[in-house]
């Protein structure tokens, strides 16, 4: 009889460890993320609709007043024209060359793991190292972007004073760090794709350029996809770069003109400078509804090309 009854509460349980165990091994990140980020972003979405001020302890509930004055407020559509430029100079250069260096990495070398870990060296360089070092090297007086300038017959450039040159600087700041990244994940994603699929077009004489473009790109789209998402995400919240190439002295306006203050460096500035809270966290959550939408756009141009 007591056999009988413990048969069904067997199964019972057997069947509660099968469906309840997955959810118990996840739980632990949920947990940590409702704490450390769900109530954060919400609490920030509470504070964007208030008048706070960290300098007066008074908070007044202003509804969508602060995005209301985002919207006429000149500083963040030049910040944000500036994220886009800095973003678009950046991510396209940074993921062709880094597709460039994985099929090269992917080819039978000498010391292949040596060159290998040494594109990643400098994405655990420090940003701060980097980005004082980038700005020393495009000074205007005595940097040697401008003496190697000066070499060739050509003007030194202002590189912090223009729109343009700046973006294009910091940019390179971007590019020299991720661009080994992204390399090492392309490499991972190439050393995947089946080698009969090489050798059956070796036979069909393909060169090598046929091949990459025909077998290597197309397998790789998933790859490209998850990238391009990722540096969009990247490249909208950036900076570190932009603070510090103004000779290193962390002034959060981007250059005398604010010609490459880009939107989290604004908000910082709202946030920090001027205790803005409720303003900066308007700035927070506008950002962060750009980035869901470029995230998206981005996915749906890559999801349809991989498709055709």
């Amino acid at each position: 009889m007591t056999s009988a009854r413990s048969g069904p509460r067997r199964r019972w349980i057997y069947q509660l460890d099968v469906k309840g165990s997955p959810y118990l091994y996840i739980a632990p990140f949920f947990l940590l993320f409702g704490a450390v980020g769900m109530f954060p972003l919400l609490y920030t979405a509470y504070v964007s609709l208030t008048d706070w001020n960290l300098l007066d302890p008074a908070r007044e509930w202003v509804g969508l007043a602060n995005y209301a004055e985002l919207v006429a407020d000149d500083y963040f559509w030049n910040a944000l024209f500036n994220t886009v430029s800095i973003w678009l100079l950046s991510t396209v250069p940074q993921l062709l060359a880094a597709l460039f260096i994985a099929h090269m990495l992917n080819r039978r070398l000498r010391a292949r793991t040596l060159f290998r870990m040494g594109v990643l060296l400098p994405n655990v360089t420090s940003i701060v190292a980097v980005t004082i070092i980038f700005a020393q090297l495009f000074g205007r007086d005595f940097g040697m972007v401008n003496w190697a300038l000066d070499l060739v017959g050509l003007d030194p450039i202002d590189w912090q004073a223009g729109t343009l040159s700046s973006h294009v600087a910091i940019s390179l700041i971007v590019i020299w760090r991720w661009t080994g990244y992204n390399a090492l994940i392309y490499l991972a994603a190439m050393q995947t794709i089946p080698e009969d699929l090489y050798e059956a077009a070796r036979l069909d004489g393909a060169s090598q350029f046929t091949q990459f473009r025909k077998i290597t790109v197309p397998m790789l789209r998933p790859t490209i996809i998850f990238t391009a998402v990722v540096s969009t995400i990247g490249g909208f919240q950036i900076i570190a770069e932009p603070l510090l190439f103004q000779a290193g002295t962390g002034n959060p306006t981007g250059g005398s003109d604010r010609q490459f203050q880009t939107v989290g460096l604004y908000l910082y500035e709202q946030g920090f400078s001027m205790y803005e809270f409720g303003y900066a966290s308007a700035i927070a959550w506008t950002l962060c509804m750009i980035i869901v939408v470029m995230a998206l756009v981005n996915f749906a141009i890559t999801r349809r090309i991989r498709s055709s």
